[in-house]
């Protein structure tokens, strides 16, 4: 795809009635760590800028990008740049997959929100990373345009999904109207969201429960009267098997289309890396 298909493939699906994804042309950048700083408890930020992030792409709340990181030996394998993709050869790089939290090309800078958790190769990176530190990030590939003609917005997830649904509740039209459900420990976590005043904001806490293992969000999630009559463009990320009962319910029971749905694992218990598809 070249850039002027791509112009005009983000125009037709933003005129559309349904959501579709749309590929992005994908660089390859080293960035420099611009700052840190925690959001809540159980989030880090990482603000990324430098001359690189000339000509970024970024268009939909839960697009994603890769971190690329050394391997054991301290060798950094990287993709090779083909045309507007990327090449992955052999051996793969090291790599992390996040959300892009906020782009700002003014500033040129781009924001990432970690999850701080032990063992997690990205996550231990952030919290420990200083300014002036370099890193190469691949991506975003694209991502799934949604239209602003829904009547509602149902937007679930955990943590993880945090800074997404963040970012979509900002982009949205003030005017929007819907819900936002989302799964954190404790009080702690909840961070400050920039909802349009329609969207009704739930917070659930999980306590002393390990991530991953409740049905805390298959139940509110459930729970929500979905207004007979009205488009609603249903979103939900998190932890793999936790939202599985949803990714049937959003199909059998809130009868919703194709196209006005995306159900995303975004991580596994114990699994490294976890790359899912709906």
């Amino acid at each position: 795809m070249n850039l002027a298909m791509y112009h005009e493939r983000l125009a037709e699906v933003l005129a559309s009635t349904h959501s579709d994804k749309v590929p992005y042309p994908i660089g390859l950048r080293e960035l420099e760590v611009v700052r840190r700083a925690p959001v809540g408890s159980g989030l880090v930020r990482i603000t990324f800028g430098g001359p690189e992030l000339e000509g970024f792409v970024s268009h939909v709340a839960d697009e994603h990008l890769r971190l690329i990181f050394p391997d054991d030996t301290g060798a950094l394998n990287l993709p090779e740049r083909d045309g507007l993709s990327l090449r992955w050869t052999a051996p793969r790089p090291i790599s992390r997959e996040y959300s892009v939290r906020r782009f700002d090309r003014d500033a040129n800078e781009l924001d990432i929100e970690f999850v701080l958790h032990p063992g997690g190769l990205a996550s231990e990176w952030a919290a420990t990373v200083q300014p002036g530190e370099r890193i190469h990030i691949a991506g975003p590939p694209g991502g799934v345009v949604v239209p602003d003609s829904y009547d509602r917005y149902l937007l679930a997830g955990d943590i993880t999904a945090l800074p997404a649904i963040a970012r979509w509740l900002e982009m949205l039209p003030r005017s929007a109207r819907g819900w936002a459900v989302i799964e954190v420990a404790d009080a702690s976590e909840e961070v400050t969201l920039d909802a349009p005043e329609g969207v009704v904001v739930q917070w659930l806490h999980r306590g002393d429960a390990a991530p991953g293992t409740t049905d805390l969000l298959e139940v509110a999630v459930r729970a929500i009267d979905l207004p007979a009559g009205e488009r609603v463009y249903i979103w939900i990320s998190g932890e793999a098997g936790s939202i599985k009962p949803l990714r049937r319910w959003v199909r059998a029971e809130a009868k919703s289309a194709r196209g006005d749905h995306l159900i995303t694992g975004y991580w596994k218990r114990g699994v490294t890396d976890f790359d899912d598809h709906d």
